[in-house]
């Protein structure tokens, strides 16, 4: 559908692992008559459930969920097929009368189904080949080609990263346009209003500690054997996911239980610096204390506000 003036808002709950998003959604949606649109690229996966720390279908109070449990473990995720059918289902939403609260850790994921965001093609032949040249002549000999064909990207990306630098050929090679043209702004789509939680760090460490020790109490192992028979380790992007990838290592003998939860929490910690660096530079998101009493309320009220900038629609 085309946003017009009596579009309900676009909400969008961010901020890093563990600081309670999918709870607050639930909370807003309920509130404010909306459906959640998840934004979390693990909980794309039906039955990796207590790995991504998922709401059971009891615990979603009877409010609508999208983008969840859609792909088998076998199948890859996309940014550019969640783009499409985020926004498929946020235009849905809005159809009939009710606010997307879309709600996600994975930034890439965010920005591609709330922002102005053109995902170029890929072809994997012609990034193998790319990666093959990098491997052959080092990156520096790629890093200087794009400085020559797209110099604005080439500033924006660090010399010596070839994941990148090869992705910008790519896209140069198969589009004919700069890398660059591509490359997103903060400009939302349609009206949107995004809360971000935040948590200090040691507080949000010790959280961390204690959802994944949870995770393995709770049965991650026995979720991962059943996974296992659905083809979990043929699955390129679901076999590597956090927990999952330590609870496989767990499996075959690689880590002792106590190395496989250590590591997930290390590496948890690092993937929510890392969330910390992309949410946080971004001034359109209104930061709340993400264990205030009355966190649920503050998030209405900053919902509201932008409601009524809005014109008092949606």
């Amino acid at each position: 559908m085309t946003p017009t003036r009596s579009t309900p808002l676009v909400i969008g709950v961010v901020g890093p692992t563990a600081t309670g998003k999918s709870e607050l959604a639930l909370a807003l949606a309920a509130a404010l008559g909306g459906e959640v649109v998840g934004a979390d690229a693990s909980q794309l996966y039906r039955g990796m459930d207590i790995g991504t720390a998922k709401l059971a279908p009891p615990e979603r109070r009877g409010i609508p969920h999208h983008q969840l449990d859609v792909l088998d473990v076998v199948e890859e995720a996309s940014v550019a097929a969640y783009q499409r059918h985020a926004r498929a289902d946020i235009a849905d939403i809005q159809s009939r009368g009710r606010h997307p609260v879309l709600a996600g850790g994975s930034g890439l994921y965010v920005r591609a189904a709330l922002d102005v965001l053109d995902i170029p093609p890929t072809d994997p032949a012609v990034r193998a080949a790319l990666a093959e040249r990098a491997d052959r002549e080092g990156s520096a000999a790629l890093f200087e080609r794009l400085t020559e064909l797209d110099p604005v990207a080439a500033a924006a990306i660090e010399p010596g990263n070839a994941r990148r630098i090869v992705r910008a050929l790519e896209v140069i090679e198969l589009t004919g346009r700069p890398f660059s043209a591509t490359m997103p702004t903060r400009t939302y789509e349609q009206p949107t209003v995004v809360v971000g939680l935040r948590m200090p760090r040691p507080q949000l460490d010790a959280r961390i500690d204690a959802r994944v020790r949870r995770m393995w109490a709770d049965g991650l192992l026995d979720e991962v054997r059943h996974l296992e028979t659905l083809g979990l380790r043929e699955g390129r992007t679901a076999s590597r996911a956090l927990g999952y990838a330590q609870a496989l290592a767990e499996l075959d003998g690689a880590m002792t239980p106590e190395q496989a939860q250590d590591e997930t929490a290390t590496l948890t910690r690092r993937l929510v610096r890392r969330q910390e660096s992309w949410f946080g530079p971004d001034p359109r998101i209104t930061w709340l204390g993400a264990t205030a009493s009355d966190l649920a309320e503050q998030a209405v009220a900053v919902v509201r506000a932008a409601i009524g900038d809005n014109g008092g629609h949606g």
